[in-house]
């Protein structure tokens, strides 16, 4: 095993592919000069050259397109957001042509693409740079959704999503590029569609993904002092996702809790709500609890901000309202 950094996690994959596949090119805003905006392709241009390492201009729905054509006729591009946010301006090329074109033509195309970037909140970067799209693109058929927590993770599922012959959303965060973990120094990748079961209870499940599942570990770490034995699923991969460990889990501790980093109105914990409601309603000995951002854009204010995200407070309060504490 060997520390990287998150960011050296993310470059260390794409570079690992890179070398073995000539038709993988990286392209995005200040992916190459600059070395990425938060440091995520440093040393790429100086291995790989401009022809595979690309700035663009800023004009998402322009090298969106391109990657998508590129894909179409054998090449198995990698496009960075400079965050989610920046998305929208393409996500037309995303929802209506990369998901759907394998369908529309009866399978004579397929779209071997990974879109990758930051997601969620990132500090002070007001409403329209802190928002999580991740429901939005999962609620789209063939799209798969990425969103790693750990250098770990990240490398061995950005290896998978770029192997992949499908389009994968990749989602990042800009708070987690710093994070260091141990990662496994041979070739590897963790496959698509399979959570982790990242601390195993018997009391209560929490399930979570990104970032945010920070404030789960800290949560069970208290509770652990008072003898609640917390379970933390790490999502992964939000689709396709694994319904099954989740499931198991919940058999296993009959309550749950669900913890992201999104508006609360249709989002993957309604998601995940309904299936175990449906799938595993008599093991529930309480009703299934979820906790999102409040119901509002992301406010600039620190304080404001603080309230606005989720907290290991609220994963506290909601695992002892579930367990009638």
């Amino acid at each position: 095993m060997k520390t990287l950094q998150f960011r050296e996690a993310i470059a260390e994959a794409m570079s690992e592919e890179m070398r073995k596949d000539e038709s993988i090119y990286l392209m995005g805003e200040e992916v190459a000069e600059y070395n990425g905006a938060y440091k995520a392709s440093k040393g790429m241009l100086d291995e790989f050259g401009p022809e595979r390492v690309i700035d663009t201009p800023i004009s998402e729905l322009g090298f969106a397109g391109i990657g998508v054509g590129s894909a179409m006729i054998g090449n198995r591009p990698i496009i960075e957001f400079m965050t989610f946010n920046f998305a929208l301006v393409g996500i037309d090329q995303i929802v209506n042509n990369a998901a759907k074109i394998r369908q529309m033509s009866g399978g004579q195309f397929n779209c071997p693409i990974v879109f990758r970037g930051p997601t969620a909140s990132a500090g002070q970067l007001g409403a329209t740079h802190s928002q999580a799209f991740e429901s939005w693109f999962a609620n789209c058929p063939g799209l798969k959704v990425v969103v790693p927590s750990n250098p770990k993770d990240a490398k061995g599922l950005l290896k998978a999503a770029i192997r992949d012959d499908d389009p994968v959303i990749f989602m990042e965060s800009e708070q987690m590029y710093g994070d260091k973990g141990e990662v496994p120094e041979d070739d590897y990748t963790i496959p698509l569609g399979v959570a982790d079961i990242a601390r195993e209870g018997s009391d209560v499940t929490i399930v979570s993904f990104g970032k945010i599942i920070k404030e789960a570990h800290k949560a069970a770490d208290e509770l652990e002092k008072e003898g609640i034995r917390c379970e933390i699923i790490d999502l992964r991969t939000v689709r396709p996702m694994d319904h099954e460990t989740i499931l198991k889990s919940v058999k296993k501790t009959n309550r749950l809790v669900i913890l992201e980093e999104a508006w609360p109105f249709g989002n993957v914990a309604t998601e995940i709500t309904y299936q175990v409601q449906s799938k595993a309603f008599d093991f529930l000995d309480a009703p299934i609890i979820k906790i999102n951002t409040a119901d509002t854009p992301a406010p600039y204010s620190p304080v404001l901000l603080e309230e606005w995200l989720p907290n290991h407070k609220n994963v506290i309060d909601a695992v002892k309202k579930v367990m009638y504490k």
